[in-house]
């Protein structure tokens, strides 16, 4: 049988996880820009990460981060996660309230048979190969890969798998689709068309029962699924 991993063997630091919330200041010009952008949010969060790290600076500082709608009164909040200490000074003055909180009281508190609420923006998606041909008898056939998105019922089964994986039994989920990002990548190859990547985001919501305290620590710190610097995968958990 595998061990049930903890939270500092699978994910270094994870003691000093922080999580910020930041409550736009719609007025600000910098926020305007960086929600019409798609990495408008992932450029600005990894301001507050410390200066060399290296390569994958993102998944080295542990950053995660999540656009939670407007509500009522409430302006939208910008949720980032960092298993380092946060340079909140880096973020232009009028670009929001900050609160910071430390996660390590709520992921000592995961027990197994626990109800606990959710949220979660993921992409939930399919990874299929392809053959890209262009057709020029100088450059080869490409083997590749691609992330097609899900929605509707296939998306609710992908995250009733992941979140099974992450340690929890689904009780109740409700799916908002929200924002899909469109970006052209330069292509290399004469003659051919840029691709258009498409990264659609899904919110679930619900009710889950915690069955594995250690894999549920990891997805928190970790996250879940692909298109984190497109702000899905950042796993939200608290008292049902």
């Amino acid at each position: 049988m595998t061990p049930t991993p903890t939270p500092s063997a699978v994910v270094p630091g994870a003691a000093g996880a922080t999580l910020v919330r930041i409550r736009l200041n719609l007025r600000s010009a910098q926020v305007r820009h960086d929600l019409a952008h798609p990495t408008g949010l992932h450029q600005r969060v990894m301001l507050l990460a410390p200066d060399g790290l290296g390569e994958q600076p993102r998944q080295k500082a542990g950053l995660l981060f999540r656009l939670d709608d407007a509500t009522g009164h409430s302006p939208p909040a910008l949720l980032v996660q960092c298993l380092l200490p946060p340079d909140l000074a880096r973020l232009p003055a009028a670009y929001g309230s900050r609160e910071t909180r430390d996660l390590a009281p709520m992921l000592d508190a995961l027990r197994a048979g626990r109800r606990v609420r959710y949220r979660i923006t993921a992409n939930p998606s399919v990874r299929r190969k392809s053959v890209d041909d262009c057709g020029d008898p100088f450059f080869p056939a490409l083997r590749r890969h691609t992330d097609v998105p899900l929605t509707g019922e296939a998306a609710l089964a992908w995250w009733q798998r992941k979140a099974g994986h992450a340690g929890l039994s689904l009780l109740r989920t409700d799916l908002t689709v929200l924002r899909a990002w469109r970006h052209p990548v330069t292509r290399t190859h004469p003659g051919r068309q840029p691709d258009i990547y498409r990264h659609a985001l899904t919110r679930f919501d619900g009710l889950a029962t915690i069955t594995d305290p250690g894999w549920l620590r990891h997805a928190v710190l970790a996250g879940i699924g692909r298109g984190k610097p497109y702000g899905a995968g950042l796993l939200s958990l608290a008292p049902a």
